[in-house]
């Protein structure tokens, strides 16, 4: 047994690195890149070193020949950016950002600053999320959700002619918030060429979507995906929906792939393997019904039959209970799985 964290996670980065993306060259080995949150359980264990510092993450995925990272930069000053750009042009890798759109007029400062800081360090796309938290967890009343779309589109509005002016992506990711169509909708009101969509491949389940449709509509507005593979398991309120190694679940990863590139060529692939227990989906409870007053039964019939398709014979993986050592390694495994999965099957 390592005699604490750090000395665990030294290893663990030493050993898997060398073992599972050992090659020649220290160039990429595959054209995806990484979001943090895939390795979770090593950012909040690595919190107090600073493991999601931009330039520490870079590094750690230079280690693992990973294309390139989405994650969020900050506002940060012309030595630093310059440290950054230098990093991944050296080692091949893209750069994409996440950032907070503005709350309000007074808060663009701070965005138009985080901004520049990313574009300075080489990304054109800046991911962004308008709610943090689960549609169907966050809302009690209909009117609450309505007073968050007109919150939101606002602050897109804010943010869309400071995006124009930097010549910047700004990707909306379908966060479990908006369903397919609301968010098509978003953006055609929207009109810009500046503001788009970050394609999660697997977050619409959760709101009665087939994956299949979301994609195909969101496609034309895709800066940037959040590929993921899923698995799901029946519950006594409906579902559990976890994220899996690609390959290990029911997503037809090889179509989304085609789907999303013959709409946007340039569009790229960022795994987002978050390892986690799985997550409760209670749309069999009333609470889960208060924003989807217009969702008609026949959604709720389609994925509850589409759960019982798909659900595996054993449990899905629940990680909280394992020893913290168990828990990066399982994420190490993860992330590792779904970089050669998606470099022999996908292309990626």
């Amino acid at each position: 047994m390592f005699g604490n964290r750090r000395e665990f996670l030294a290893a663990t980065a030493a050993g898997l690195s060398a073992s599972a993306f050992a090659g020649d060259s220290g160039k990429p080995s595959t054209a995806m890149g990484v979001v943090l949150d895939s390795y979770a359980v090593r950012m909040r264990v690595g919190k107090s070193s600073g493991f999601s510092d931009p330039l520490k993450f870079v590094a750690f995925c230079r280690e693992r020949r990973l294309g390139g990272v989405q994650l969020p930069i900050g506002a940060r000053d012309a030595e630093y950016v310059k440290k950054l750009r230098s990093m991944l042009d050296e080692s091949g890798m893209y750069l994409e950002g996440s950032i907070r759109a503005p709350r309000d007029k007074t808060d663009s400062e701070r965005f138009d600053a985080e901004l520049a800081s990313a574009s300075a360090a080489g990304a054109i796309v800046v991911r962004t999320v308008m709610l943090g938290g689960r549609r169907y967890e966050t809302f009690r009343k209909a009117e609450d959700y309505r007073a968050f779309k007109e919150r939101a589109l606002h602050s897109l509005e804010i943010a869309e002619p400071i995006v124009t002016r930097r010549k910047m992506r700004l990707a909306v990711e379908n966060h479990k918030d908006y369903r397919t169509t609301e968010l098509s909708e978003l953006m055609r009101h929207l009109g810009s060429e500046h503001i788009g969509v970050c394609v999660d491949t697997g977050n619409n389940l959760a709101l009665l979507e087939e994956p299949a449709e979301t994609i195909k509509e969101l496609a034309p507005w895709a800066f940037s995906c959040h590929l993921k593979d899923m698995s799901v398991e029946e519950s006594s309120n409906g579902f559990l929906l976890a994220e899996v190694p690609l390959g290990d679940g029911f997503l037809d990863l090889k179509a989304i792939v085609q789907m999303l590139r013959r709409a946007r060529p340039q569009i790229r692939f960022n795994l987002e393997m978050i390892t986690r227990d799985p997550l409760s989906i209670p749309c069999l409870a009333d609470a889960y019904w208060a924003t989807f007053g217009e969702v008609p039964g026949r959604d709720l019939a389609r994925s509850l039959s589409l759960v019982r398709q798909h659900a595996r014979k054993e449990r899905l993986p629940r990680i909280s209970s394992l020893a913290l050592e168990q828990q990066l390694s399982a994420e190490e495994r993860n992330v590792q799985r779904s970089v050669e999965f998606a470099r022999e099957r996908l292309e990626l």
